[in-house]
């Protein structure tokens, strides 16, 4: 259970839609002054570090955040612009890393708690012993005192004591690892529970898209729950294709062929409405600069009942 560890994968392409997707949202709800309570059911170790062992045991940071860094840069030299969403992404990773070389990677607890205002809370939910003693330090050294707090269980059984929050606005990113194969239907029964007790929450689900069963039904049933339950919902996905060694991507998507993940999606369940049009500006853009040769591809759905 506890083999998984985010830092091997930090700042890679997968960080880079969930991360730029969640800040827009915390960005929205940011605008009104009532209290917002965010929360992270796998929080994972706060931060990352990209030129230590664990990340450059991968180097996928090397082919997501990194080479995203480096098509801005030559967007600015040559004068061009770039989307909103990414240039705001670009610039809360900079904040971490002030001398301008990318050591430095935040994971969603740190991009959470940089949009905090004085009002707001952050619970985040860790179960990995290594992970939450790190975290649980990271938070410590901030000096937040109760308005950030590291909760040593199980997001998915934690978060029904949180919903509703007192001041009926809240966000909940959910993005379990998917090591266990459990971790699918656990998403789906958590999210039901969460939209009976809150159902104005926002909610954004991170989930893989890879040739396994239960990822390929997670997508098509989160689509179907928000229908169904009468919610808003978006859901985009960026695949950033193969190389042309690794075999074509209809292989790959049936099973045939190894290779490491390829594209991820985030389902938001009430998003703000301008998300879908900072995405779809967003994502074209993020596909051409992190692209392999075979089978690239990005795509946002939307649905208002």
């Amino acid at each position: 259970m506890f083999s998984y560890r985010h830092a091997f994968h930090a700042g890679n392409h997968a960080d880079v839609l969930k991360h730029l997707t969640w800040l827009a949202v915390l960005r929205y709800l940011g605008q009104k002054d009532t209290a917002l309570q965010i929360v992270d059911t796998h929080a994972g170790a706060g931060q990352y570090r990209l030129d230590q062992d664990l990340a450059r045991t991968s180097a996928e940071a090397d082919a997501g955040i990194l080479r995203l860094l480096a098509a801005a840069e030559a967007a600015a030299a040559q004068g061009e612009a770039v989307p909103d969403a990414v240039a705001d992404y670009l610039h809360t990773v900079a904040h971490f890393n002030p001398d301008g070389k990318a050591r430095v990677y935040p994971g969603s607890p740190w991009i959470s708690q940089m949009l905090l205002r004085p009002q707001d809370k952050l619970k985040l939910f860790e179960v990995h012993p290594t992970d939450v003693r790190l975290l649980s330090k990271q938070v410590q050294e901030l000096g937040t005192g109760k308005q950030i707090e590291v909760l040593r269980r199980s997001g998915f059984v934690g978060l029904k004591a949180l919903l509703p929050p007192p001041s009926r606005r809240g966000a909940v990113l959910i993005d379990p690892s998917y090591e266990l194969k459990t971790d699918y239907p656990a998403v789906l029964d958590t999210l039901e529970d969460a939209l009976r007790r809150f159902p104005t929450g926002t909610y954004a689900v991170w989930y893989p898209v890879i040739g396994r069963a239960e990822a390929h039904t997670l997508a098509r049933k989160l689509k179907a729950m928000g229908t169904r339950l009468q919610r808003p919902w978006l859901q985009a996905e960026l695949n950033v294709g193969l190389q042309p060694e690794e075999g074509n991507a209809a292989r790959v998507a049936q099973g045939q062929h190894h290779a490491a993940m390829r594209a991820s999606g985030m389902h938001v369940i009430n998003p703000p409405f301008t998300l879908a049009n900072q995405l779809r500006a967003a994502l074209p853009w993020v596909l051409a600069a992190l692209r392999e040769p075979v089978g690239a591809s990005w795509a946002v759905t939307d649905h208002t009942p």
